[in-house]
């Protein structure tokens, strides 16, 4: 996969004025932010052009019709065409954010000192969200098997108490990339419906797959499942859009949804706009064939990245990821005298993504993304390595 979409020029990168690009200095190489280094399927770039062209900038409709209903029907269709999951398109709730629908959730589910069960480590706003609601961090810690990063579901069961009320879930999991299997999954419902928590499920990643695999989303397990989960996604990662602001809660049943409603009115929540929304549709209704030419660049590069440490640095361990372009890199043999990420950002001119912000723990960890072009990832590996071998 070459040409200008997908190997854009550091140069022309380093020209946008996006957070990526633009947090850090002039010298350093970012690969910390969820976002890919590449140009965006066509139907979303014409569904974008022709909003433009006509100065269509009014409230959202589109074909006679509230174009959140558009949204809804295409999160719908996405579901059953990937995943074989028949998702109610009247139960969804349409979002500007995906964090902001994690709050809205914690908030609907759970009261002030609640507990909330987070796998760590865990994507740094899903700490936020627990804390800034005052809500109650239960962590349930994940583990290197050496293969992979496993969920000890028998622990997961001792940590529900009289005041937990909500398992937080992120599947495909950020930033270890393990998608969890039909039986962990299975074992998380039963525990939910056994105790009677709601589940809230960030399945963001759904589409970054690698190997064959086919992400399961929760609530397609079981009516019973269903009914106490809590699904929010959104095409932004898959198809690079994250600054278009458009995402979906869906809610297992009405029941459910009602209860949502309940403690968080619908004007309480921001609504998408209409470029995020035709984006969005533009994504999930035509730009498969983009993604499936993305797939095989991300699974190159996770080849790429994981054939470099073995052999340059052995000292830097991970376990290549299931799923999404992201990696957790252990750095702990290095024995470095501060933070991995304070290291590579000031000896290799590097900017990951801190272990510590996913978990406290984490110090000697970052999380580096790798979607970008093979150019751009043979640099920041050569730097790495440069770095390592001048620790002597």
């Amino acid at each position: 996969m070459t040409g200008t979409a997908f190997d854009l020029p550091l140069e022309v990168l380093r020209a946008r004025q996006n957070v990526k690009w633009r947090k850090y200095a002039p010298d350093v190489l970012p690969a910390w932010v969820a976002e890919m280094d590449f140009s965006v399927a066509y139907p979303i770039r014409r569904a974008i052009e022709r909003t433009v062209r006509e100065q269509d900038y009014g409230y959202p409709q589109r074909n006679g019709q509230n174009a959140e209903l558009l949204l809804a029907q295409a999160f719908a269709d996405r579901m059953q065409d990937r995943f074989g999951w028949t998702a109610d398109p009247a139960l969804v709730q349409p979002l500007a954010d995906l964090v902001q629908g994690t709050f809205a959730a914690l908030w609907a589910f759970a009261d002030a000192n609640d507990g909330i069960i987070l796998q760590i480590p865990a994507y740094p706003p899903f700490h936020s969200s627990i804390a800034e609601t005052g809500r109650r961090l239960v962590p349930h810690r994940m583990h290197s098997d050496g293969s992979r990063h496993t969920l000890d579901t028998a622990a997961l069961e001792g940590l529900v108490d009289a005041r937990t009320r909500v398992i937080l879930l992120c599947n495909p999991q950020n930033p270890t990339g393990r998608m969890f299997s039909r039986a962990e999954l299975l074992e998380i419902g039963r525990i939910a419906i056994a105790r009677d928590l709601v589940i809230v499920s960030d399945e963001i990643h759904a589409d970054l797959v690698y190997d064959g695999r086919r992400h399961i989303p929760i609530a397609s397990l079981s009516p019973e499942i269903a009914a106490r989960t809590v699904t929010i996604t959104s095409p932004t990662k898959s198809f690079n859009i994250p600054g278009l602001r458009c995402g979906v809660m869906h809610f297992g049943d009405a029941a459910l949804l009602a209860r949502f409603r309940a403690r968080v009115p619908g004007h309480m929540l921001g609504a998408p706009g209409i470029i995020g929304i035709d984006a969005t549709v533009a994504a999930w209704a035509e730009s498969q064939p983009w993604l499936d030419r993305v797939l095989v660049q991300l699974h190159a590069n996770r080849a790429r990245l994981d054939a470099f440490l073995a052999i340059e640095l052995p000292q830097v361990k991970w376990h290549q990821p299931e799923a999404t372009y992201l990696g957790w890199l252990d750095c702990s043999a290095l024995r470095l005298p501060g933070t991995a990420f304070d290291f590579f950002h000031n000896k290799a001119r590097i900017a990951f993504s801190p272990g510590e912000a996913f978990d406290p723990a984490c110090k000697d960890f970052v999380r580096i993304n790798f979607a970008t072009s093979t150019a751009i990832l043979d640099q920041i590996l050569d730097r790495m390595a440069t770095a390592v071998r001048a620790l002597g």
